[in-house]
This record gives structure tokens, C-alpha cells and sequence, in this order.
């Protein structure tokens, strides 16, 4: 027998209702009364209304009609279920045991679900008053047809930093012969995994653009589309092999190799076979990068970089031949240095031949591209033709062999940009335009020293509508279609222009090429959010702590140093991205914190809780023993592969037994003398009843600016 429950909220004047709505509840009167007087409380209701149970019993025709019907359906049942006891014996060939009990239990629950579906239909087509849906559980009036109930529908929240990926692959597409304007892979529709790929639909376009005799599009693989718009690394295989034999092709060239060396990471930046690859007869000029995010710990500190870094640069073997022509320390990304380096092209390298810019992956080189694209060592036409490189923070953005043609630097050249360099350095900071200030203003945020990167001579786009007139710019020292005006900042033009053949003839090109991959890397094991923590973007604020024997520091969960032993108290400086969390501890609870905290908040890096730190290698120790050389003097670096380092600063001759912890497969280096011996001096106040003390920033220096402190740094 089916029996419903029907609440209905009616006024105090007599209503009829018919007896069939619904049947008995079967709860007693007196506790319906006191429900109802509960229910009254609870909502409030006024006066002149309260809450009616109604209980109406079905006639006896009725009732005689639905007896007939569970009779029919309950042997309908019986004879399902005997048959569905047939089918499972057949199908097991055995009716004992206790899998083949679980089989026949679960076949049964399937037949009873399609007998109740089944049932439940039937109930509602034979009801012309009241119709029952036993899916959802609902009761529907006959007088609000099931049509015009609206369901909303459940919305499924995208989770953050997921980026739906459009297109597909086309295996049979002949591979094209345009490169990606952003990291130089040929461009192709095969593979996702194999760099250069774009979706089939945007690949056939550019193909038909070449076809027709158009020129295509300077269109980005998918892979530098997600790098620079959704900050999303694919992992793309590419052999260590192939990286090699492209730099290598340089061997047979008269060329100038400018390798980049990344200041954060040495001496593992420094490639220790770069003659083997680019040929021992090359002149070699190295370029220190990212100068910008280390902290200056005393004056003259930049000389003092500048000679540790020729000094590694030859422990490698660099300049064995005296190929190494010079040290020049710079930033590609705040501009410091580059209007000196380009001067030292102009004058010593001048036109001779091709200039390569190699370094291992992540040094900066494709931000350097960029920069030396809007400046005077390009040609300025160059710059609204040829794409930026695309840049991003995880190793391996390079893929290929990127160019721009470099300018001719005649004498009247060299004479116009002369005059424009004295002007610009006779302008103070209030002098610059606003759009220039702002520039200013962000770069002093992301470094500690800044440079202006100007441009001579601008590409006069008003030409474009008149008749082009060939000739041999290089070979004049005036060109009609360049004039004076300095444009700091140029923008990206959006008319279609191209080179004519002579504009290109005995031209000399600036080649960016892939970053050599460096082994027992910490980036090598980390995903691409966790790359963006650990790397430096910004001015590094050095973090100091004070060490008492018995005690741990951990940088993040990427490296970790026991005080095993000492007679007192040290100081550890740590120079690493200022999003890599750093906690002290006791010795005895170090292990314990690792195995909770690896791979969430406390410790930072690497992300994704205990699945994550499953698959990451685990720490190995080794044993260093350092004697300190006073309390005013850092007496080495500890180098935790490339996510940072801790200078160590103790009292004179206190023998330091330290247990160094990385994950496996990378390497601790411990560097003597420390890159920057004063840092322990950059620190406020210690902080009460804790290890710590205050951080201190310094403040940033603009060169090339008037009064600009720089130049007394400089001289000292």
C-alpha cells in the first residue's frame, strides 16, 4: 500500500478537499497536535492562519484495486527473480561458495532495479489524479504538468590555472619550414611533445599563406603561447644531443661568442667544454647576468664579482688560448650595463662577423635578445619585423636559433649615439618623461641596479607608402630612412614589413641560441609553479639567521643544514628567491618536520602534499667541516644546487661541523671565498626570542643618471 504525507498551510474557513488525494499517515492524533504546536512556534504564524494535517482515507473500491495490483506485481517479481537464479547458475556453473553468493547478489540488485523502474512507470501511467517519480524522489500535482518544473543545472567550477587546450595534431601534415618567432622551433602539427607544434587548424592557415605566395604570419608555437600568456610550461622532449649540435654549428665561423653567465649560479653556470662546442679559435667576451638581484654587501663590490668570475671562467678552461677577450657584468632585464656592452661591440668587434650569444639554460640570453632587439646594436627596421624572443623562468625556453641583423656602426652612427649617451647623462630622474619615469619606477621594485637602454636612430614608418628606393644602407654613413630622435620605448608595430634584398645583402646577424642543459640541476626536478618560486624575479633581501650547535635550517624542503658541532654560535645568510620559505629547528625534531611538512605550506617546495614527495628523490647528506675567519666575514658559501645558497659567517678559528642535505641527483658546492663575504652586515635588529633578525633592502641605483650615486660606488 502506498501512503503520502500532504502538508497544506490553509486559513481557519471551512475547505473541502477530495478524500483521494492522499491516505492515512498512520501517526496518532495526539502527536500530530503536538507537532503541529511546535511547527506553530517555529514559523511564527499569524492568527488568522495555522497548519492543517488532513488525513483522508481511500475509498474501499479503491482499495480493492490497488490489492489486485501489488498481487500482480509481487508474482511478477517471483517469477523474475526464479529466472534470474536460472541465469546466474547457467553463467557461474556453480550455485555454492561465496563468489558465486556475491555474483548472484549482484545480478539480483540489478533485475530489481529495472522491475522498480519498470513498476514505477506503470504506477504512473495507470494514476490519472496522482503521478509518482521514484528517481527523484518528488511528488507532482496533476494540475502542474512535469514540463514546466525547471531543474537548474549543476555548474562545475574550472579549477584555478587550468587552461583548456584547443585544437589536434594531424600525424600526415608535411612539416613546414617557418619557425616559431618565439623560441625558433620549426613549426608543425605532428606531435604536442615535440617542440614547434601547433594545432592542425592553425597550422593549415600558415601553410596556405606560404603556398599562395603571402607571407605568413609570425605565428608562436603552442608551447611559447602558454609560456607567455598562461605562465604554463609543456614538457617537450628534447635530447641534450640536439641542444649541443646546434650550438655547435658555429665551430667553422669567424665569429664572436658572447657567453652569458648566470651570477646567481656559479660556478655551475659555467660550461667547462664551451671551447669543445664553439671550437677553440673563437674570441670569447663573458657576460656576467642578473647583477641586478644581488645586493651590494660593500663598496667596490662589482670589481670584486667581476675577477671571481674570470677566475672561474678560467678554472674551466676558457681562456687557455687567451681567447677571452674581456668580463663585462650586466643586466638584461633592467638594462644595466647593456649601453657599455654595445659600445664594446661598436668599437672592437664592429662589423667583422656574426656575434652568437650562448649560456646554459635559464642565464637570460632570450631576455637579452629582447633588450638588444630596441637598441642601437639593431637595426631599426629590425625591430618591427622581427618578434621578441619569449622569455619565461623555466629552463629550455630556446629551442632553436633565433636573429636579428646588426646595425653597421659607421662612424656617423657611433658619432650621433655618442651625443645621445652624454645627453641622456646629464638628465636627472625629474627630467624623464612620465612613461619613462613609471619604466623607472617598476625596474627599481625588481632590482637593485637599473639602466637606460635607448635608441639612436628610429625606423620612419611614413616611408611605407612611398616608392622604396634599393640601395646599400650599409656602405653610406646617412641613411634617409633613419633619423636622430632617441625613442627609449618603441611599440610594436601592426603593418606587414619585410627586408628587400638589399637591405640584407653581407648582412651580419645576432644569434640567440638554446641553453645547454645543466646536469644535477634541482630545476631538472621541479613543475613549473614550483620553478616560479624557487628562481629569483626580484631583488633578493638576504635573510640571516643565528645558529646555536644542535640546530637545522631548512631551505624549503630543497636543501637542509645540520650544526652538528662548533664551540658557538654562527650566522647563516641565505640568498635564495624571496618566495622559498626558511625554518629553523632543533636538531632532534628536524627529520620529524620534514616528513610532515615535505610538500605543503611550512616548507614550501615542492608542491602537491605526500603524492608529491613520493615521486621527489630523497635528501642525501654530506659531511663539510669549515674554520671561521671572524665575525665580520663570511667564510664560504654553501651552495644548495640552483636554488640559493647560505653564506656562513663564524668566530676566528671555530672549527664548524656541518651536515649538508640535497635532494639525490644534485650537488652541493661549497665555494671559497663566498661570492658576497660582507652580507651578514645586510640585516636590522634581531628579532626577540627568535633565531632571526629583521631584513634590510638597499636601495636601487640608476645609472647613466645625473648625481647618480652608482658612479662613487664605481670608483671606490
Amino acid at each position: 500500500m502506498h501512503r503520502y504525507r500532504l502538508f497544506l498551510q490553509v486559513a481557519r474557513t471551512p475547505f473541502l478537499f477530495p478524500r483521494t488525494l492522499c491516505t492515512s499517515t498512520g501517526i496518532r492524533r495526539s502527536q500530530r497536535r503536538r507537532l503541529q504546536e511546535e511547527k506553530d512556534l517555529s514559523r511564527g504564524l499569524d492568527e488568522e492562519e495555522e497548519l492543517v494535517f488532513l488525513e483522508l482515507a481511500p475509498s474501499p473500491a479503491e482499495t480493492e484495486e490497488t490489492a489486485a495490483y501489488e498481487r500482480r506485481l509481487q508474482l511478477e517479481y517471483q517469477q523474475l527473480q526464479e529466472a534470474a537464479d536460472e541465469r546466474r547458475r547457467e553463467a557461474t556453473g556453480d550455485s555454492t561458495g561465496p563468489q558465486a553468493y556475491i555474483r548472484g547478489l549482484r545480478l539480483q540488485a540489478k533485475e530489481l532495479q529495472s522491475f522498480l523502474r519498470e513498476a514505477d512507470e506503470n504506477w504512473s501511467t495507470g494514476s490519472d489524479r496522482l503521478t509518482v517519480q521514484a528517481e527523484d524522489s518528488q511528488f507532482t500535482d496533476v494540475d502542474i504538468p512535469p514540463e514546466s518544473i525547471k531543474v537548474k543545472p549543476i555548474k562545475t567550477k574550472k579549477k584555478k590555472g587550468e587552461h583548456k587546450i584547443f585544437g589536434s595534431p594531424d600525424p600526415l601534415a608535411p612539416v613546414s619550414g617557418e619557425q616559431c618567432s618565439g623560441c625558433g622551433a620549426i613549426m608543425h602539427c605532428i606531435d604536442p611533445a615535440v617542440p614547434g607544434y601547433l594545432p592542425s587548424e592553425k597550422y593549415t592557415r600558415i601553410v596556405q599563406q606560404s603556398e599562395s605566395g603571402e607571407r605568413p604570419e609570425k605565428a608562436i608555437c603552442q608551447r611559447c603561447f602558454l609560456l607567455v600568456y598562461h605562465q604554463k610550461a609543456l614538457d617537450v622532449s628534447v635530447p641534450r644531443e640536439e641542444y649541443r649540435r646546434i650550438v655547435s654549428s658555429i665551430r667553422e665561423e669567424n665569429a664572436l661568442v658572447l657567453f652569458m653567465v648566470d651570477m646567481l649560479d656559479l660556478p655551475n653556470s659555467v660550461i667547462s667544454d664551451l671551447t669543445e662546442i664553439i671550437g677553440e679559435n673563437k674570441h670569447i667576451l663573458v657576460l656576467g647576468n642578473k647583477i641586478d638581484l644581488l645586493p651590494g654587501d660593500s663598496p667596490g663590490y662589482l670589481k670584486r664579482l667581476k675577477g671571481q668570475l674570470f677566475e672561474y671562467c678560467k678554472q674551466a678552461g676558457i681562456n687557455i688560448k687567451g681567447n677571452m677577450t674581456n668580463v663585462h657584468l650586466i643586466s638584461a632585464k633592467t638594462g644595466y650595463g647593456v649601453e657599455e656592452l654595445i659600445s664594446k661591440l661598436q668599437t672592437s668587434w664592429k662589423y667583422m662577423g656574426n656575434v652568437y650569444l650562448v649560456g646554459t639554460t635559464n642565464a637570460g640570453k632570450s631576455t637579452l635578445f629582447n633588450t638588444l632587439l630596441q637598441s642601437d646594436y639593431c637595426r631599426s627596421k629590425a625591430s618591427d619585423i622581427i618578434k621578441r624572443a619569449t622569455i619565461s623562468p623555466w629552463p629550455g625556453t630556446t629551442l632553436n636559433l633565433l636573429k636579428f641583423p646588426i646595425v653597421n656602426p659607421t662612424p656617423y652612427r657611433i658619432f650621433r649615439r655618442m651625443e645621445r649617451l652624454k645627453a641622456d647623462a646629464i638628465q636627472s630622474e625629474e627630467d624623464l618623461g612620465d612613461e619613462e619615469q613609471k619604466h623607472l619606477g617598476r625596474l627599481k621594485k625588481q632590482g637593485y641596479l637599473i639602466g637606460r637602454v635607448g635608441r639612436t636612430f628610429t625606423f620612419r614608418k611614413n616611408n611605407l607608402d612611398e616608392d622604396i628606393i634599393d640601395f646599400d644602407a650599409d656602405a653610406l654613413s646617412f641613411s634617409m630612412d633613419e633619423d636622430a630622435k632617441p625613442v627609449p620605448f618603441l611599440k610594436e608595430t601592426t603593418q606587414n614589413l619585410e627586408f628587400t634584398p638589399t637591405e640584407l645583402k653581407n648582412a651580419r646577424w645576432f644569434y640567440d641560441t638554446p641553453g645547454i642543459v645543466k646536469e644535477n640541476c634541482v630545476l631538472n626536478l621541479l613543475k613549473d609553479k614550483e620553478v616560479k618560486v624557487v628562481l629569483p624575479s626580484r631583488a633578493i633581501v638576504p635573510r640571516t639567521f643565528i645558529l646555536q650547535p644542535r640546530m637545522t635550517l631548512f631551505l624549503g624542503a630543497l636543501g637542509r643544514i645540520d650544526f652538528l658541532q662548533g664551540e658557538k654560535s654562527a650566522w647563516f645568510s641565505v640568498v635564495a628567491s624571496n618566495h622559498l620559505p626558511v625554518h629553523v629547528t632543533h636538531l632532534e625534531k628536524a627529520d620529524a618536520i620534514y616528513q610532515t611538512h615535505a610538500g605543503k605550506a611550512l616548507l614550501g617546495v615542492p608542491m602537491g602534499g605526500e603524492e608529491r614527495m613520493k615521486e621527489f628523490p630523497p635528501l642525501v647528506p654530506e659531511e663539510i667541516t669549515l674554520t671561521g675567519i671572524g665575525t665580520q666575514e663570511a667564510v664560504a658559501d654553501i651552495k644548495l644546487s640552483s636554488s640559493g645558497w647560505v653564506a656562513i659567517t663564524a668566530h676566528s678559528d671555530d672549527c664548524l661541523h656541518l651536515r649538508v642535505y640535497t635532494p639525490e641527483g644534485t650537488t652541493i658546492t661549497v665555494r671559497q671565498p663566498p661570492l658576497l663575504p660582507h652580507i651578514v652586515h645586510i640585516k636590522g635588529e634581531r628579532v626577540r626570542k627568535s633565531q632571526a633578525y629583521a631584513t634590510k633592502k638597499p636601495s636601487p641605483l640608476v645609472s647613466n643618471l645625473r648625481h647618480s650615486p652608482h658612479r662613487q660606488l664605481a670608483k671606490k
